[in-house]
């Protein structure tokens, strides 16, 4: 089989890796990169070093409003689906790359599988939620994460060839961790103590833009006693300032640049706990088994909220800083599969 692959940001190449190794053993798979999210840690040796296929296709949109990215996108990835004529399209979650992937090829009559399928957060002002039920209804084969997304598609009458598989985020952080255990000396750099921080994550332009958010969460950061490592974006960093919040003023806050995937695994592995509000992020923490709060009202990983593994906390200071004190035993179970998502997905795809 000859497959396309559409990507746009860099968890998705990453979740795509062991994808890749698995379905190349038997299929011919191109890669196109849709340049959604421009990210300078993607250079060769981000490819290299996690065992990457490089993209066959660059289309570099770049970032946009998201009707005009998302068309633009669709407009790009027609054009080379007409020329390459695959027999599969492949996308992965829940990015405008997703949908305009999607959207192209199955106007073109190209059977559509999606990996992440069946997803939901019930909040339909997140543009990911949107992009997730348009993709789901338009793809051929649904290669689902959890019990909890199979059903998810039933309640929508999405009812055939849908499996679940395991998640493939799950094979990609098995196989990454022990090469950051090799690779990574991020904890040397920083002159951090393996369980003696708390790691911290905001991106979510849901909290980042809204300037009451943020002060509650800066106020949470301030209340929690000890050292708290914050790999911030740029964009983060600016919103931040341009809003009039001095990140120094948070003591024990040790504000670092962005760092690379192998360095982002140690600093999550060797956390104290996770307070965060990305989806990836919560994921890792609990393949890892690393206690997570997460500063939003719902997350589609409803699973990792089961025996204290995840506390959904919103941005109130108080739910945040009881969260970190508290003092839970996780309990974590065998919920996303057996390590083995991309073998089983490869072999379906006939």
């Amino acid at each position: 089989m000859k497959i396309m692959t559409v990507l746009g940001a860099r968890p998705q190449f990453i979740k795509a890796a062991p994808v890749s190794r698995e379905l190349r053993k038997v299929h011919t798979e191109l890669i196109i990169h849709t340049g959604q999210h421009y990210d300078a840690n993607m250079s060769d040796i981000f490819f290299e070093e996690l065992e990457i296929p490089k993209p066959d296709f660059h289309l570099g949109v770049g970032s946009g409003n998201h009707g005009k990215q998302t068309g633009e996108m669709l407009a790009k990835i027609e054009e080379i689906l007409v020329d390459e004529k695959p027999d599969y399209l492949l996308v992965y979650g829940d990015t405008n790359s997703t949908l305009a992937g999607a959207l192209a090829a199955s106007k073109l009559h190209i059977p559509v599988i999606h990996i992440e399928a069946g997803l939901r957060s019930f909040n339909k002002k997140m543009p990911e939620e949107i992009n997730r039920i348009m993709t789901d209804h338009v793809s051929d084969l649904l290669f689902c994460p959890t019990k909890t997304a199979v059903q998810n598609l039933k309640d929508e009458n999405i009812l055939e060839n849908v499996f679940n598989v395991g998640d493939v985020m799950y094979d990609a952080v098995d196989y990454n961790l022990k090469l950051a255990e090799d690779k990574s000396e991020i904890l040397e750099k920083q002159k951090l103590t393996s369980k003696e921080y708390y790691l911290i994550t905001v991106h979510r332009a849901e909290n980042t833009d809204d300037h009451e958010k943020m002060k509650d969460i800066l106020e949470a950061f301030t209340q929690i006693k000890g050292d708290k490592v914050w790999p911030i974006h740029p964009r983060t960093r600016k919103v931040i300032e341009d809003q009039g919040f001095d990140l120094t003023e948070v003591p024990g806050l040790h504000v670092i640049d962005p760092v690379g995937y192998l360095d982002m695994l140690t600093l999550e592995n060797n956390a104290r706990k996770i307070i965060t509000d990305s989806g990836g992020v919560q994921k890792e923490a609990y393949f890892m088994q690393i206690p997570c709060i997460t500063m939003r009202e719902q997350t589609e990983w409803v699973e990792t909220l089961e025996g204290n593994a995840n506390i959904l906390v919103g941005t109130d200071p108080k739910k945040i800083v009881s969260a970190v004190e508290k003092t839970v035993a996780p309990i974590y179970q065998d919920l996303f599969g057996d390590g083995k998502a991309s073998v089983h997905i490869s072999d379906m795809i006939r």
